[in-house]
């Protein structure tokens, strides 16, 4: 096994800055720590490193008691994708239920609360927002995390977004660049593949990464995604016609370029993360992304390793990495002045998130609906949750109708059976048929069909994507599955 150099010569600390891992646990590990002594200058934070506000305020004041300057990165989208409240869903209702009110000064003051919250707890990092425009309705890893389909719409609040985070004093890394929205496979398990024209990227895709560009996003974040009409061999995470000639050339982007988790398979199964790094960095990454299902010290070994071997073989200009950690040094110097110019913050307003799912709701039936009498029973049809979302955030409705209904019961449903399961376990109770993309699982349609027949009074909530036509004897469209998204819900059901 090779071993990771002293940690002061130059080439190791700036293979060492590029570097943005992640690691287990709620406090910093020892290993974590004394990389940060040698020269590592990101940290990437994850819901497993997450317990409460104060816990991790004490974990990123222990990173700067090493190193000032380092740059703590947090994936918090706010909506479905949350870190700050993996455990009980988010505050904020998410790109698509902003892009559904469609009020940019909303989506400018969400977004701000929200960096106000990450900077309250040491986080000036934010890989988010998405910029993507979802246009591909089978989208199985976008979908809710876009503004929406439309590209006007999506870039205007993509930099509305921007403006907002980064009034708090926290970088915005937009992504995923050049747009992940045209997909119908997750490059978390595959390398998905965007054949469209470069014309049609132009735009529709690029529009609004120009739109985060021209809002002075301090960052971007790369795609793993083939888009032949830009680079027929590599993905964009690999890509110097995409890194360096398309988004530092034409659409003159000068700060940070980080890529997605490298231990992504679409990534990693055709490279290893090894080699898909020192290409990332020689095509024009500046940050390598990695440590949301890798966290340990040999993985920081290994890749600091392969990038100072492929310096000394002549691979990767030696200039090119000491440029990448420049540009890492240059967004640390930023949140350092920004944070300083933070240093007497208003108190925000901590319930922007919950008035932002209240617009966002889309309500049919009204007129002749009833709020419940008495307690209901929440069926909800459960979909395999993404890997950017995760298992761990709870999402639904049934909590938060039960905190104003006292009483009710709820029970997963998924399959061919679960319709018919969910009559069963409703009894003569009101049913509220909870789902999340319905268009996508054919599944889920046939079991709204059996519900709905058998009890057509019953309730229907979409808590993704609403792009099946409404049915049900009130169908609420929430826009997202945040913890706010269903207590909106709740709300309207109970006659609140």
């Amino acid at each position: 096994m090779t071993t990771l150099a002293s940690g002061t010569d130059t080439l190791t600390r700036d293979a060492l800055t590029v570097l943005q891992p992640g690691f287990d646990g709620t406090t910093a590990p020892d290993w974590l720590l004394r990389r940060l002594g040698e020269g590592l200058a990101s940290v990437g934070l994850f819901g497993r490193n997450i317990a409460s506000p104060e816990q991790l305020a004490a974990l990123t004041a222990r990173l700067r008691a090493e190193r000032e300057d380092v740059l703590v990165a947090i994936d918090e989208e706010g909506g479905d994708v949350t870190r700050l409240e993996v455990r009980d869903g988010s505050s904020f209702p998410g790109n698509h239920a902003l892009g559904a009110v469609d009020d940019v000064v909303l989506t400018r003051e969400v977004a701000a609360e929200l960096g106000r919250r990450l900077a309250a707890c040491g986080v000036n990092l934010n890989w988010a927002p998405s910029a993507d425009v979802n246009s591909n309705p089978d989208n199985p890893v976008i979908g809710v995390r876009s503004f929406g389909a439309d590209t006007d719409l999506a870039a205007r609040h993509t930099a509305a977004y921007v403006t907002g985070l980064q009034s708090a004093g926290v970088a915005a890394c937009t992504k995923h660049f050049p747009g992940h929205g045209d997909t119908a496979v997750d490059s978390h398990h595959a390398l998905p593949r965007i054949d469209v024209d470069a014309a049609v990227l132009a735009e529709r895709d690029l529009r609004p990464f120009r739109a985060a560009i021209a809002a002075g996003s301090r960052a971007v974040m790369s795609a793993h995604i083939l888009v032949p009409a830009l680079d027929a061999e590599r993905p964009a995470t690999l890509s110097r016609r995409i890194l360096l000639d398309l988004l530092r050339g034409e659409l003159g982007f000068d700060g940070l370029i980080v890529t997605d988790g490298m231990e992504m398979r679409a990534i990693a199964d055709a490279y290893g993360i090894e080699r898909g790094s020192v290409l990332a960095i020689a095509a024009g990454a500046d940050a390598i992304c990695v440590g949301g299902g890798l966290a340990d010290e040999e993985t920081v070994r290994r890749l600091c390793d392969a990038l100072v071997a492929a310096v000394r073989s002549g691979e990767l200009p030696e200039e090119r990495l000491a440029d990448a950690a420049r540009r890492v040094r240059d967004l640390a110097d930023w949140t350092a002045r920004a944070a300083a110019g933070r240093a007497d913050a208003d108190a925000g307003d901590p319930e922007v998130g919950l008035r932002a799912a209240r617009r966002a709701l889309r309500v049919t039936g009204a007129e002749g609906f009833t709020p419940l009498a008495g307690a209901p029973y929440v069926a909800a049809f459960t979909p395999v949750a993404n890997i950017a979302v995760g298992h761990e955030t709870p999402w639904g409705i049934a909590a938060e109708l039960g905190r104003l209904v006292p009483g009710t019961e709820t029970g997963s449903f998924a399959g061919p059976d679960a319709g018919r399961e969910a009559l069963a376990a409703a009894g003569s109770r009101r049913v509220v048929a909870v789902v999340r993309d319905e268009h996508r699982h054919p599944w889920m349609a046939e079991a709204l069909d059996a519900l709905l027949a058998a009890r057509p009074d019953t309730v229907v909530v979409e808590m993704g994507v609403p792009r099946a036509e409404p049915r049900g004897a009130l169908h609420v469209a929430t826009h997202g599955a945040a913890r706010v998204c269903g207590r909106a819900a709740a709300e309207v059901i109970a006659g609140v």
